[in-house]
C-alpha cells in the first residue's frame, strides 16, 4: 500500500526536482556549445595572428643576409679580388650586431676553403675547411637551387673549435644556412650560417598559451617538431594520430586541436595549438556543479518542508490505518477519537458508530451460532466415527484370527490400514506410505478378482523417501479397475513407476488395456486443465482433475498431471513434481 507521504515526496521529485535538474542539464549543454564555439573562434584568430607574426619574423631573418649583397667591397673579398681580413671581420661583426637574437655567425669562403666565426661580438681566426661541402646539409644546399636551408633547433656548436665559444653555453638555436652567389655570374661564393636563439619565435608561439595545460607546436614540412612549450617534444616527429587530428582542425575528443599552415618562407610549416577539453569547459562545469549543489539544497529544504507538512497530515491517517488493521486482526473494541473537528474526526466518529453496530450484530449472530453448533453436535453423534470403525475392524480381525481364518484377517487388516491412511488424507506423506496404501488396496482387489490382477511397482529408495501430498496415486489405480477389470478386460496390466530426472519427481501409472480415441483424449485434457467456474468443467473424470488441481494448489504451475496413450493403445498418466519437495506434515492438500 502506497502511503500519502510517499506520494507527496514523489510529487516533489517529479514536479520540482526533476524539472530543475533537467533545466540545469539543458543550460549546461547550451553554455558548453556556446563557450566551445567562442573559444574556437578566438583561438583561430590568435592562431592566424601568430602565424602571420612567425612568417614575418622568419622572412626578416631569412632576408637579413641580403644586406651583405649591398657591399661591393665585401663581394670583392668573397671573389678573392682583394685580401682585407680586417674589413671582412668588421662586416661580419656588424652583421652579428644587427639583431639581438643572433648568437653566432659563420662565413664559409669557397675560394679559400676557409671559414670564420663570430660569437659574442668576438671574431675567431680563419680556419681551413676543405671538407666543408661534404656535410649533408651543405652538400644539399650547394647542389640544389635552394637559396637557404633552415636547420631544426639544436644546441649551439663551436664551428671553428675556437675558444670564444665556452663549453658551458648550451643555448638551443635554429640555424639559417644562406648560399652566397655572384649576382652577375651566379658563381657559388660561400655559405653564411646564422645561429638564432629561440626567444623571439618562442615568445610568438607562447602568446597562444593561456593555460598551463595547453600545448603549442611549430612543425616543419617533414612533420618534425621545431618548437614546443613541452621541450621533450622538440626534435621528435609528430604522431600519425596527431597528424590526422591536425587535418580535421578543431577535432573533438579529449583535446581540441587547431592547426594553421604557414606560408613562405615557412612553406608547409604548421602552427598547432592543443587545448584539453577539461580546461576549456572548466568554468562551465563549475557553474553546472554549483547549480546542482543549489538544486540539492533546494530539494533537501523542500523534502524537509514536505516531511513536516505530511507528518501533521499523515500521522492521524496512519493512526486510523492502524486501528483498521486492529479490526482486521479481530480486535473489535478499538478506541476511536471522535473529538476532532476535521475530516479525520468525521471518519473516526462514523467508524465508531459502525463498529458499535457490528459488535451488536456479532453478539446476536454468536448466540445463533451456538445454538446451531449444539444441533450439529447432536447430529454428529448419529454418524459413524472413523476411529470407531477402524477399532471395530481390528476387533473383527482378531475374531477371524481366533477362528483360524487368516485370509479374512488379512483382508480386514488391509481394510483397516486403508481406513487409518484415509484419516490423514489432508497431510503430506512419503511415497512409501502411498505405495503401502496402494498395496493394501490391491490386496482387496486381488481377493475380489481371485488373484487375477497383473501389476508391477518399480521405485528406488530415493523415490520412496520423497514427500508428496497423500492420495494422488490411489485414484489412478482405482481408475484402472473401473475402466479395465470392471468392464471385463482381465488381461490388462497395471504398471506404477517412479523416477527423478532434472530436478523433478515423475510418477507414472499406465496400463495396456482400454484406450481413448484422440478426440476424446483432447476433450479429457481440456476438462482436466479448465477452471472449475468455466463452461467446460464436468464432474466426469473428476478424480484426474482433482489430482491436477491439488498439485497446482501446492506447487503452483511447476507441478501437474499429463495424460496420453501409446499410439492409440492403453492409457498412462504422468505426475511431475519439483524437487526438493515440501516435507511439512501439516500443510493442507
Amino acid at each position: 500500500m502506497k502511503s500519502i507521504q510517499r506520494r507527496l515526496l514523489l510529487m516533489l521529485l517529479v514536479f520540482i526536482i526533476l524539472p530543475y535538474f533537467l533545466s540545469v542539464f539543458l543550460i549546461y549543454s547550451y553554455t558548453k556549445n556556446s563557450v566551445e564555439q567562442n573559444e574556437l573562434e578566438n583561438s583561430r584568430a590568435q592562431l592566424q595572428e601568430s602565424s602571420e607574426e612567425l612568417n614575418q619574423y622568419f622572412e626578416e631573418m631569412i632576408n637579413l643576409p641580403y644586406i651583405l649583397y649591398r657591399d661591393p667591397e665585401l663581394f670583392r673579398i668573397f671573389n678573392n679580388d682583394v685580401d682585407d681580413s680586417a674589413y671582412l671581420e668588421k662586416s661580419l661583426k656588424n652583421y652579428y650586431l644587427m639583431r639581438s637574437e643572433i648568437r653566432q655567425v659563420r662565413l664559409y669562403l669557397n675560394q679559400d676553403r676557409e671559414s670564420i666565426a663570430v660569437y659574442n661580438g668576438m671574431v675567431s681566426a680563419r680556419k681551413s675547411k676543405p671538407d666543408f661541402l661534404d656535410q649533408d646539409l651543405m652538400n644539399k644546399l650547394y647542389h640544389s637551387n635552394l637559396k637557404y636551408i633552415l636547420e631544426p633547433p639544436h644546441p649551439i656548436e663551436n664551428y671553428n673549435n675556437a675558444a670564444i665559444v665556452p663549453q658551458s653555453d648550451n643555448t638551443v638555436v635554429i640555424t639559417l644556412h644562406h648560399k652566397i652567389v655572384d649576382v652577375l655570374t651566379n658563381e657559388f661564393l660561400g655559405i653564411l650560417t646564422t645561429d638564432i636563439d629561440s626567444d623571439m619565435y618562442t615568445q610568438i608561439c607562447n602568446n597562444l598559451i593561456q593555460e598551463n595545460e595547453e600545448t603549442v607546436l611549430l612543425v616543419d614540412e617533414n612533420d618534425q617538431v621545431i618548437y614546443a612549450n613541452n621541450r621533450s617534444l622538440i626534435g621528435k616527429p609528430v604522431t600519425a594520430e596527431l597528424q590526422q587530428q591536425m587535418k580535421e582542425d578543431g577535432g573533438r575528443g579529449d583535446d581540441i586541436i587547431l592547426s594553421r599552415t604557414l606560408s613562405s618562407p615557412l612553406h608547409q610549416w604548421k602552427l598547432v595549438k592543443i587545448t584539453p577539453s577539461e580546461i576549456l569547459f572548466h568554468d562551465v562545469r563549475k557553474t553546472a556543479y554549483t547549480s546542482i549543489l543549489v538544486g540539492i539544497g533546494v530539494g533537501l529544504l523542500g523534502l524537509l518542508m514536505i516531511s513536516m507538512i505530511t507528518i501533521r497530515i499523515t500521522h492521524p491517517i496512519k493512526q486510523l490505518t492502524q486501528k483498521v488493521r486492529m479490526i482486521e486482526g479481530s480486535e473489535m473494541n478499538v478506541p476511536f477519537d471522535d473529538s476532532r473537528q476535521d475530516e479525520i474526526g468525521y471518519l473516526e466518529k462514523h467508524m465508531k458508530d459502525m463498529m458499535n453496530r457490528i459488535n451488536l450484530h456479532i453478539d446476536r449472530e454468536y448466540k445463533l451460532e451456538i445454538e446451531n453448533k449444539e444441533n450439529q453436535f447432536r447430529a454428529l453423534k448419529a454418524q459413524v466415527n472413523p476411529h470407531f470403525l477402524f477399532n471395530a475392524l481390528q476387533s473383527i480381525g482378531a475374531v477371524a484370527l481366533r477362528s483360524k481364518t487368516p485370509n479374512v484377517y488379512r483382508l480386514v487388516t488391509s481394510l483397516s490400514k486403508m481406513m487409518r491412511y484415509s484419516i490423514q488424507a489432508d497431510e503430506w506423506v512419503l511415497v512409501q506410505d502411498e505405495v503401502n496404501y496402494i498395496e493394501s488396496y490391491l490386496t482387496l482387489q486381488m481377493e475380489r478378482f481371485r488373484n487375477n490382477v497383473n501389476y508391477s511397482i518399480e521405485m528406488n529408495e530415493t523415490v520412496l523417501n520423497t514427500t508428496i501430498p497423500s492420495m494422488i496415486l490411489q485414484p489412478l489405480v482405482e481408475n484402472f479397475f473401473k475402466h479395465c477389470y470392471e468392464k471385463g478386460n482381465y488381461k490388462a496390466r497395471l504398471s506404477i513407476r517412479g523416477e527423478i530426472q532434472d530436478g523433478f519427481l515423475h510418477l507414472i501409472v499406465e496400463n495396456d488395456g482400454e484406450s481413448l480415441p484422440e478426440k476424446q483424449l483432447q476433450m479429457l485434457r481440456k476438462k482436466i486443465y479448465t477452471d472449475p467456474h468455466e463452461s467446460l468443467y464436468s464432474h466426469k473424470h473428476i478424480g484426474l482433475k482433482n489430482i491436477h488441481d491439488r498439485l497446482v494448489l501446492n506447487y503452483n504451475k511447476r507441478a501437474g498431471l499429463e495424460v496420453d496413450t501409446d499410439q492409440g493403445q492403453g492409457f498412462h498418466v504422468k505426475i511431475f513434481i519439483p524437487c526438493p519437495i515440501q516435507t511439512s506434515s501439516t500443510a493442507n492438500v
